[in-house]
């Protein structure tokens, strides 16, 4: 009835049975956060206990490391739980006769490890999720956040290549949350796991996700980086999904900067920087070593009064000035820009030149979300845009 174009409400009230999911194909990549998001009803959880035979699929193959989950036996199923895939559920599901550290090093045990070595294991994943000198309590005797640490900790003892979190931080309250959410991203960046997440949280999902899932009616909607789902939704369902999103929390000075040109090299004199800065019409520009390092800023009329004192670059280079890194958010970029009278150096690792912001390009970029949002202003905003193209055009000119 799916094949024929019936819709899961149309099936429904048929048949009486829920199309779970249909015609769900995706990648996970070694090492990433993927997010499956969507509305209550939507398929993610049914989707994620697939992926572990929680849930078995009618059709289709589950791949991890070419191994199709969806064709295996029972005891070659129980050897994937164990050692290479793990879950983490919103109930915490901890044992409440055990301590933490036998909480944590249950997984282990069942694998048959020796009590010193899932000991030693243990400790270790307990460190790493902040609980130390909690090993002897019992869970009851720990906050919910406490206890979601201990499932985590449980989760990594055992050292699985994949992570499955089913809305692992939707018990919690909002503070706790937000700081086990900040304790996610803080672990993922030292162990570099494989984690499927499940939320129905969209700040969440953005927050954590480094491709995110939106689904609908037990397909998928549109698969993305967060800012790709944010600038570029597929249809009206993802559009209303993330309408409302604060963009300058999400945005970064890599999605508004422009090409840094022209420069020049700190190995150059004077009269190349004063023939580069009239060739483009603009009265200030960035100073590179051979490797593109940024080295400072150099003025028009600084530039002029050296030339005449036959001076160098270097002694007129201001070097003490704001810059940011590419994955800075907007939301620092904002106040940052509104207090220089120069664009903004956006720049990568030891300093590298990546590019540059002017007041413009912000703008620019908050206006498409006026436009998106607020149709009904659209000319109103598209008037803004027209302003923004020219401020940008003049901030370039006045560089």
């Amino acid at each position: 009835m799916v094949e024929k174009g019936l819709s899961k409400q149309e099936i429904l009230e048929k048949t009486k049975q829920t199309v779970g999911l249909y015609d769900v194909n995706f990648d996970v990549y070694e090492g990433e956060t993927f997010v499956l998001m969507g509305l209550s009803g939507s398929g993610k959880s049914t989707l994620l206990r697939c992926l572990n035979r929680l849930i078995s699929p009618t059709s289709g193959h589950i791949l991890v490391d070419g191994d199709d989950i969806a064709g295996m036996n029972t005891e070659e199923l129980r050897n994937i739980r164990r050692n290479k895939m793990t879950m983490v559920f919103q109930s915490f599901a901890l044992l409440p006769h055990r301590t933490v550290i036998d909480n944590v090093a249950f997984g282990l045990e069942i694998q048959g490890v020796s009590k010193d070595e899932r000991y030693s294991h243990a400790e270790e994943a307990i460190n790493t999720v902040g609980l130390k000198g909690y090993e002897q309590s019992t869970t009851s005797e720990l906050s919910g956040g406490m206890q979601q640490r201990v499932g985590l900790a449980r989760a990594l003892a055992t050292d699985p290549d994949v992570l499955l979190m089913d809305e692992a931080f939707s018990a919690l309250d909002p503070l706790i949350r937000a700081e086990m959410q900040d304790e996610l991203v803080a672990l993922q960046n030292k162990m570099k796991k494989t984690i499927v997440f499940v939320s129905h949280d969209l700040d969440e999902a953005l927050k954590l996700g480094d491709r995110i899932a939106i689904m609908k009616d037990g397909y998928i909607a549109q698969i993305g980086t967060p800012e790709e789902i944010l600038t570029s939704p597929a249809d009206d369902y993802v559009s209303e999904f993330v309408a409302g999103v604060d963009r300058t929390k999400i945005l970064t000075a890599e999605n508004v900067m422009k090409r840094p040109e022209p420069v020049v090299s700190i190995n150059s004199g004077l009269s190349v920087a004063i023939q580069l800065m009239k060739k483009h019409g603009i009265s200030s520009i960035f100073v590179v070593d051979p490797d593109k390092i940024l080295q400072g800023i150099i003025l028009i009329d600084d530039v002029v009064t050296a030339l005449k004192e036959k001076k160098k670059i270097s002694d007129v280079l201001i070097a003490d000035f704001p810059r940011v890194q590419l994955d800075t958010p907007l939301k620092e970029i904002i106040p940052v820009i509104a207090e220089i009278q120069f664009p903004l150096p956006v720049v990568e690792g030891t300093g590298k030149l990546r590019g540059i912001i002017v007041r413009g390009s912000v703008l620019g970029a908050l206006a498409i979300t006026e436009v998106e949002e607020y149709p009904e202003t659209s000319e109103i905003s598209t008037a803004s845009n027209t302003i923004d193209e020219n401020n940008i055009k003049a901030e370039e000119a006045g560089q």
